[in-house]
């Protein structure tokens, strides 16, 4: 009898647990299809709503989301499977901040473009680190991890130019490290000295943007840079930005 009435109890305490797929996830971390659910679900729900998808926002990954998503697949020409790719993820949550930031208001200095690099694949989690994918070139594996170093550290002007490790961090400081941490450079440069860096244009992994003033860097799809520090603390980020009056530069190779 007590035996049975222990196994009740264990079995009513494991009902209370919630589900591996019920779990906090970061946004973009997994595809979503029928049948997922967490926060990274509830996530995808607000921005499908926001980018005119109507869709009930309560994590659970039902036949509304899916329907929702094929709307929005069809929409940009992609295959109709309702199945949400971690790239598709994060272009529905560009769609709904373009649609959300052009009701009126000042402009905005982040700019809501469609992410263009597809490369890898990586995201940025709770933390503010960068996640590499597991395809991504060794390189690019290790720029990450430098990065990932100096991703918080406070943004001091000339900071990483007089040595490698150093109490802050400017513009080219912060990408002359995280280069640095994939022997990609022996030196820090400054953002002209990186206006004449590596190749001409854009890497398919690895891009450098440059002018007299700034320098910043997309790594597998995220931006490493100092201005995003303002809006999360953290030097990496998934939203681009403008690239006007820069030039674009890439590591021979990446």
């Amino acid at each position: 009898m007590h035996r049975m009435l222990r196994a009740g109890l264990v079995a009513a305490a494991l009902a209370l647990i919630p589900a591996a797929d019920a779990v906090a996830a970061p946004y973009a971390s997994r595809t979503l299809a029928i049948g997922t659910s967490g926060s990274d679900v509830k996530a995808l729900q607000r921005y499908l709503d926001r980018a005119g998808y109507d869709t009930t926002t309560d994590g659970e990954f039902g036949s509304g989301t899916a329907s929702s998503v094929r709307s929005f697949e069809a929409d940009k020409q992609r295959r109709q499977d309702g199945r949400a790719t971690r790239y598709e993820q994060r272009l529905v949550r560009a769609l709904a901040k373009g649609s959300s930031s052009s009701g009126g208001g000042g402009a905005s200095t982040e700019a809501t473009e469609i992410p263009t690099s597809t490369a890898g694949d990586a995201y940025v989690d709770d933390s503010g680190l960068a996640v590499a994918p597991s395809s991504a070139p060794v390189e690019v594996q290790q720029i990450i991890a430098a990065g990932n170093k100096i991703a918080r550290k406070p943004y001091r002007y000339g900071g990483g130019h007089g040595r490698w490790r150093d109490s802050g961090y400017d513009c080219s400081g912060s990408v002359s490290y995280a280069l640095h941490g994939a022997a990609l450079l022996d030196a820090a440069r400054d953002s002209t000295g990186f206006m004449r860096w590596g190749e001409r244009g854009r890497g398919q992994w690895v891009s450098v943007y440059a002018n007299a003033g700034h320098a910043y860097m997309v790594v597998a799809g995220l931006r490493f840079d100092t201005s995003s520090r303002k809006a999360s603390g953290s030097r990496w980020t998934e939203t681009m930005r403008s690239s006007r009056g820069y030039r674009v530069r890439h590591p021979e190779g990446l």
